[in-house]
């Protein structure tokens, strides 16, 4: 098997679910899905960051498929919303293993550490916060936080701001979290597991059509990522598999710039 596989402008890991978990001792962890693919395009922070990371799980049923249709095929789709609670599980009794939730809505990371530590049987979660808007552009409330994590005695930072500022985040102030080992960009998934938001039924997930489920859940923060977005990726996808050269490909996205 290929050791990674190359998406346009990404290298995603090709690796099983149980490998990441044995192997993820300390590193970065991000989770790509079309949306990051596209972003990273107009993006040359976002494309920095994404390049340092350890680890890059394919996150996305659609990018499984596309992997396959361009003949280096993944071997699983790991997405954050799954591969967390599978971390979880698989330290539930490894007492070395603290976390912290920074994320979501006020109130919301405090009640997924709650449902996660009733889950895992002992408090594996060991501090919760959510940020207020526009916190990453707080350097005064960052190292605020910063300062929190550091005294709250985890060793795992799990952060759910969306990208790309989750990603921007963690290398901004990742020198400064000395304890922190290993850190996971995770989206939407601390909602997901305070339960303050619904996951897509599995038969949509595992057909590709979650970001439908989505378009209909948050239809005026995401027509343009998908209905727009979406065509464009595949085009690039198909000149992929041409072999048309990349500039073409990195011209059109830049007529896309706020997708």
């Amino acid at each position: 098997m290929m050791e990674t596989v190359k998406i346009l402008n990404v290298e995603i890991d090709n690796l099983s679910e149980a490998e990441v978990l044995e192997k993820l001792d300390d590193g970065v962890v991000f989770t790509p899905n079309v949306d990051h693919i596209l972003l990273l395009h107009n993006d040359p922070d976002f494309a920095e960051v994404y390049e340092k990371a350890d680890y890059k799980l394919c996150d996305s049923k659609i990018l499984y498929f596309v992997s396959r249709f361009l003949g280096t095929p993944i071997r699983e789709k790991i997405s954050g919303s799954d591969f967390f609670p599978a971390f979880c599980n698989y330290h539930k009794d490894n007492e070395a293993i603290k976390i912290f939730l920074l994320g979501a809505k006020e109130g919301v990371a405090v009640q997924a550490q709650e449902k996660i530590n009733t889950k895992t049987g002992r408090p594996i979660v060991v501090g919760a916060h959510s940020p207020s808007f526009g916190f990453e552009k707080n350097e005064q409330e960052s190292l605020e936080i910063v300062e929190i994590i550091n005294n709250s005695g985890a060793n795992v930072l799990a952060v759910g701001v969306g990208a790309p500022k989750q990603e921007k985040w963690i290398y901004k102030y990742k020198e400064k979290l000395a304890n922190i080992k290993i850190f996971l960009a995770i989206g939407a998934t601390i909602d997901f597991e305070a339960g303050n938001k619904k996951r897509s039924p599995k038969w949509m997930t595992e057909s590709g059509l979650e970001w439908l489920h989505r378009l209909f859940s948050e239809p005026k923060r995401l027509w343009k990522r998908y209905l727009i977005g979406g065509p464009l990726f595949c085009w690039l996808i198909i000149k992929q598999k041409l072999k048309v050269p990349s500039f073409i490909s990195v011209r059109l996205l830049k007529s896309f710039p706020d997708l």
